[in-house]
């Protein structure tokens, strides 16, 4: 069973900083690209940063510049690293992981649970 656990998250001034940790665990799995993804209230969950297993990265405009993403495959964790956080990056991020496992020929999106970021003053 794949399982993801997100920290990090919290309550933060604008300008300030977070930095969301994603671990991965599984019996066996390989993993593909690893991402993170946001979610505000009322809206659709969408791609925040995404990085391939061989450390390539895109990020949406909105966060460009300001957030990183970052991976150690030996530990299968993801990190994300947000710098001159705005109110408007206050949302739930999840993490995201394409694994491939014993049981199965290809890969399979699995997701965190969610961290709450809160930019407010």
């Amino acid at each position: 069973q794949v399982q993801l656990v997100e920290s990090g998250g919290g309550l933060v001034q604008p300008g300030g900083s977070l930095r969301l940790s994603c671990a991965a665990s599984g019996s066996g799995i390989s993993i593909n690209a690893m991402g993170w993804y946001q979610q505000g209230p009322g809206k659709q969950r969408d791609l925040v940063a995404r990085i391939s297993r061989g450390g390539s990265t895109n990020y949406a405009d909105s966060v460009k510049g300001r957030f990183t993403i970052s991976r150690d495959n030996a530990k299968n964790t993801v990190d994300l690293q947000m710098n001159s956080l705005k109110p408007e990056d206050t949302a739930v991020y999840y993490c995201n992981a394409e694994v491939l496992t014993p049981t199965s020929s290809r890969l399979r999106s699995y997701w965190g649970q969610g961290t709450q970021v809160t930019v407010s003053s």
